[in-house]
Order: structure tokens, then sequence, then C-alpha cells
């Protein structure tokens, strides 16, 4: 959400950041809906102190005994009362269309996002790990024997394509990969664990930007809820409509969660394996900070989805991503990155974005400060998806035997077990 006296007092600055998403001329289409809708108020407003002033007069009239007065000012008085509901009707159909409009506009870049078109101009900022030299072709998870445990069949006849059932090692790995994130997050980086609902109501989506511009690639239920995307929609909408104390940030949150995704545009896309699905889950990190410090903790939740592929010894490398590839509510996103050696390329297995007070405007979520309240920052970003890490482990570890050995860090986590065999069972 935008701020609408910046776009009055700053048009072609507007205008400007907006040409960097490909909308041009935007600020002529809101400043003409907000002079009218202003216009609409104002006569509103005198309208209504002509009413109040035959109001008055019309007490007077029937004092004196004015027969004829009093009912020529109580026609002008009924006619003022009409007249009043029907520009208070105006003005208020003018606000929702300037509010609708102000919601399908994306958020104001960081100056310093490169331009590009898409995720072949992105900036590689880092780089960590080596790729693995295998001495055999390596295979992607689904093609590996340890990984008889993804059960894509079952899914299918369960609920369709992009799906998948979770048997015997790869469900308990899988588990193991979510617990060994929250411990990280909660222990090492100091995140607040959180378990919210999957439910939510039609103003949290639009509170964190899915609603309206991502409809189509979301769920709702016949009840009116929505399912949730990735739980940045209920960790971030904790703060709803909230006046915080300074002393209260930075809030910072994870949570394990399942999410939802229709994949609406994504039709013909990594249809094999589990790579993307219309149900899976991640670990989530929010950060709800001051604005002046959100730029450093745009770093610091980067280096913490980086901790949790450094500890599993996964190579990945972290992308600046460029004007056509930054998300819709982001003012600067990095993507991490893992090698996968299945396909011979790195993929996405985190996003985390700063979206400076674009969230915090449409939740309406200020802090305290000695002049006036401000609206807090919002930071989100994946710690990391669970089964995309899955699907990197088992690539990432896979034996010329169809076996794969597993990283040191999840060994507690599997009762000892340091790798699983060619006929899909822990060892």
């Amino acid at each position: 959400m935008h701020d609408i006296r910046t776009i009055r007092e700053t048009p072609d600055a507007f205008d400007a950041a907006m040409a960097r998403r490909g909308l041009s001329d935007v600020s002529t289409q809101v400043l003409t809906l907000d002079n009218a809708r202003r216009a609409a108020i104002h006569a509103a407003q005198t309208a209504k102190a002509d009413q109040n002033a035959a109001s008055k007069l019309v007490g007077a009239a029937k004092a004196t005994g004015d027969e004829a007065g009093f009912e020529r000012l109580r026609a002008l008085v009924a006619a003022k009362k009409a007249e009043v509901a029907a520009m208070e009707t105006e003005a208020k159909t003018l606000d929702q269309r300037l509010t609708d409009l102000l919601l399908t506009l994306p958020n104001v870049m960081d100056d310093d996002v490169p331009p590009g078109r898409d995720d072949s101009d992105n900036r590689e900022i880092h780089r960590w790990g080596t790729p693995r030299a295998f001495d055999f072709q390596p295979v992607e998870h689904y093609q590996l024997p340890a990984a008889r445990g993804l059960d894509f069949e079952t899914a299918g006849k369960l609920s369709g394509s992009r799906f998948v059932v979770l048997r015997g090692a790869m469900a308990r790995l899988h588990r193991a990969l979510a617990q060994f994130m929250l411990d990280m997050h909660t222990t090492e980086h100091g995140l607040e664990e959180t378990n919210a609902p999957v439910l939510v109501r039609e103003e949290a989506m639009y509170g964190t930007n899915q609603l309206p511009k991502f409809a189509e690639d979301s769920y709702q239920t016949t009840d009116g809820w929505w399912l949730i995307p990735t739980s940045e929609v209920t960790l971030t909408n904790s703060v709803r409509e909230m006046m915080l104390d300074a002393a209260q940030l930075p809030i910072r949150l994870t949570a394990h969660s399942l999410c939802f995704r229709s994949e609406a545009g994504s039709a013909g896309k990594d249809t094999a394996g589990m790579l993307r699905q219309h149900q899976f889950e991640k670990v989530e990190m929010v950060s709800i900070t001051h604005p002046e410090d959100s730029a450093a903790e745009h770093i610091r939740m980067t280096t913490c989805a980086q901790n949790v592929l450094e500890r599993l010894n996964l190579p990945y490398r972290v992308m600046l991503l460029c004007e056509g590839d930054t998300g819709f509510g982001a003012r600067r996103t990095h993507d991490l990155e893992v090698w996968l050696p299945g396909q011979n390329m790195f993929r996405e297995i985190s996003s985390v974005s700063n979206t400076g007070d674009f969230q915090a405007r449409r939740m309406n979520t200020r802090v305290k400060s000695e002049e006036k309240p401000v609206f807090v920052h919002t930071l989100n970003g994946s710690g990391l998806a669970v089964g995309r890490t899955l699907i990197a482990v088992l690539e990432n570890g896979q034996q010329d035997d169809g076996s794969v050995v597993l990283p040191d860090g999840l060994h507690p986590y599997l009762g000892g077990h340091t790798r699983v065999t060619a006929e899909g069972v822990l060892a």
C-alpha cells in the first residue's frame, strides 16, 4: 500500500518507481481518483453545513408562526439531507475505488535493485561450497532407489498431480529437517517459535499482499477462509492494527507450517518429483522492525537461511533479484539457490524479502516514536522450504549404489542413522 500524500507531493518520482515495474503514468490515474474523492468529500461537507443552517432556521420559523417559511425550510432540509446522503455515498464509492487501485500497485523497489527483465538478470552476491564431483551420473531425487518412500502414485489417486505421500525413511527425514531448522532458528538465531492457523480471514491475505494480486494462486474455502500460501501471512498479521512500543522491536518469529498454492501460473513446469507442489511444508521467518533497522535485518535473515544450508553442507549461492524478478510486495529480495546435481543447476530454496512499510500500511501497524508514530517495516523469508531441502539432501548425498549419505547435522534427529540405503531404509 502506498501513501497517497507522497504520490500527491512527488508524482514524477512515483511514476519513475512504477516504471521500473513496467507500469506507466500511474500517478495520473491515482490523482484523478483522489481529486474526485476529495471534491466529493468537500461537496458533502458543504451540503451538510447548508443542511445544518437550514435546520436552525426551521425552528425559528416555527416559533414566529411563519407557516409558509416553516414548510419551505422543512422541504429544504429534507432535500439537503437527501443530497448529503447521495454525496457521502459518492465519496465512499470513490474512496473505495482509490483504495482498490492502490492495492493493485506493487511496492517501490530500493534504488540499488539491479535492472533486468527476468531471473537471467539477477546478480550473484555470494556463493558457498563447491558442488561435488561425481564419478557416476547423478540422478534427480525421485529417481533414487533410496527415495522409494516418495509415493507419487498413491498421492495421485488421493489428490491428483503435484502431491506426494511420504513413507518410511522419507517421512522421517522430512520431519527431521523441519525440527532441525526450528531448533537452529530458536536456539541460535533468536526467533520465537509460533504455531498458528493455516486458515485465515480475507483481511489477513490483504495485509501481506496476497490479495487481490494473487487470488488465483491461492485456495479459498466455501466459508470464506483462505488457506495460507506461507505462514508469512499469519506471523506478519499477528501485529495487525497494533501500536507497538519501540522496546518491543525487533519482533522475530518462526513457524513450521503446511502451505497451499494452486501454482496457477506454473502449468508444465517442474511436473516431475516434488519440487513444485500444491501442498508443502516450510519453516518461515518473519521480522517486524523499526524502519531504520530493516536493511540490516534483511542481511541478518539472509544469514540465518544461509546457516541452515551450510550446516547441511549444501552448496548454494545468494542472488540479488533484478527489477523484473522482484516480487510484488518486496522492495529488495535475496534468493538462496541450492545446488541440485540431478538437474545440474541451482534452484531456489529460500526467498528473503524486505517489504518496508508496504504491508504495515495495509495492516495499520505502527510504532511509537518521539515525534509521531511511524509504520513498522516487515520482512519475511524461508528458513527453509522443507521439501526442497529434502530434495537437495537426497541429490547431494547420493551414492553410486543408490543409497544416500546424510549430513552430519541431521544424525541426532534420526536416532544416529547416517544414511538411507538403496532399499529406502535408514541405517
